[in-house]
Parts: structure tokens; C-alpha cells; sequence
């Protein structure tokens, strides 16, 4: 268990500096870490409860408690929606690969080291099309987002065909995560696309 804990912490630390890092030209250290301190608080306690009287529903509510903790600095600061949740996303990806590749070793888990490696192919795909995305002629807003709501999307239409041929994999609730997964991923292919569209 402690490894676990000291594992979340440094997932913690690298969340942080990666947010503060790919915020700080825009905002104040304070805004920005804040608002990274608001959704780390708000996964975990959601994490928490979930723990308690739904389990099997951790990573969901999890997420939810996350993404309340960002909107509200968001709303307080007055931070921009799509940036702050592009940093938060990316951010987060080292914390979450950490978690699973620790899980993998030490209980030997295939699924989990299966989880790990999609987290890795988000990442590739980040930083691959964060570099790229301003060269693409159909992307004419060239706003800032696409890349990490891409890589995101990419991450949860993965997870959405993982839990439909592991259902029984950690962090899943059965075939309806391939339900869940997949809406989420649409819906941020749909912000893809809405933000191509903006001028």
C-alpha cells in the first residue's frame, strides 16, 4: 500500500509541474496551481467515496471529481476552457501511467501493463501532433487544444475497445465502459472539431 501512496505522490508532483509548465505564460503561478491543487483534491476525495460504495466505478468518479476541481478554477479565474483542459489532460497522463505500471509489477498484471502502454500511445500521439497541428491546412483556427484533445480522444476510444475485449480489466465496470468510453471520445472529437472551426 505505501508504494502505492508514494507512487500517487510523485504522480502528484509531475501533474503539477507539467500543468504549471504549460500554463505559466498566461497565467500567475498562483492561478495555475490553485487550480491544479482544486482538481487533484477533487479526484481524490471523489476517489475516496467511490472507494467506499462504488469501487468497481473508481475511475469514473474519479474523473468527475477531477474535472469539477479544473472548472471550478477555471470559473474562478477566468481561465480559458479548452487550453486549461488540454494541460490538465496531458498533465495527468504521467500520473496515470505511473499508477498502472506500478499495479502491473507488482501484481503482475497484464491488464494494467496493457493500460499503461495506452497511456504511453496518448502521449506519443500529443506530442507528435502538438508539434505538427499548426501545419494542417484543415485546421484553420490553429488554437491551442487540439493536440491534447486529440491525444485524449485517441486515449479513451483505446480504453473503450480495451474494456470491450477485457472487461474484467482493473479500473473497468464491464462492457458498458465501451459505452462510457465511447461517448467520451466523441465528445472530444466533436471539440476537435468545433475548435477547426472557430476563426
Amino acid at each position: 500500500m505505501l508504494i502505492y501512496v508514494l507512487v500517487g505522490l510523485v504522480g502528484v508532483f509531475i501533474y503539477l509541474f507539467i500543468f504549471w509548465r504549460k500554463l505559466k505564460e498566461d497565467y500567475v503561478a498562483n492561478q495555475v496551481f490553485t487550480t491544479g491543487l482544486l482538481s487533484v483534491l477533487f479526484g481524490i476525495l471523489a476517489y475516496i467515496v467511490s472507494s467506499r460504495f462504488l469501487p468497481v466505478w473508481w475511475f469514473w468518479l474519479s474523473l468527475i471529481g477531477f474535472s469539477g476541481g479544473l472548472s471550478l478554477g477555471i470559473i474562478k479565474y477566468h481561465m480559458r476552457g479548452y487550453e486549461t483542459a488540454e494541460a490538465a489532460g496531458i498533465a495527468i497522463l504521467p500520473w496515470m501511467f505511473l499508477i498502472f505500471i506500478t499495479d502491473s509489477i507488482i501484481n503482475q498484471s497484464v491488464y494494467s501493463f496493457l493500460y499503461a502502454m495506452t497511456v504511453v500511445v496518448a502521449g506519443v500521439v500529443y506530442l507528435i501532433l502538438n508539434n505538427k497541428y499548426k501545419e494542417f491546412s484543415w485546421y484553420a483556427s490553429g488554437r491551442v487544444g487540439f493536440a491534447g484533445l486529440t491525444a485524449l480522444g485517441i486515449f479513451f476510444l483505446l480504453r473503450g475497445v480495451i474494456a470491450f475485449i477485457f472487461p474484467n480489466m482493473i479500473s473497468f465496470v464491464g462492457k458498458i465502459d465501451t459505452l462510457v468510453s465511447g461517448m467520451v471520445a466523441f465528445v472530444l472529437f466533436l471539440s476537435v472539431f468545433n475548435l477547426a472551426r472557430e476563426k
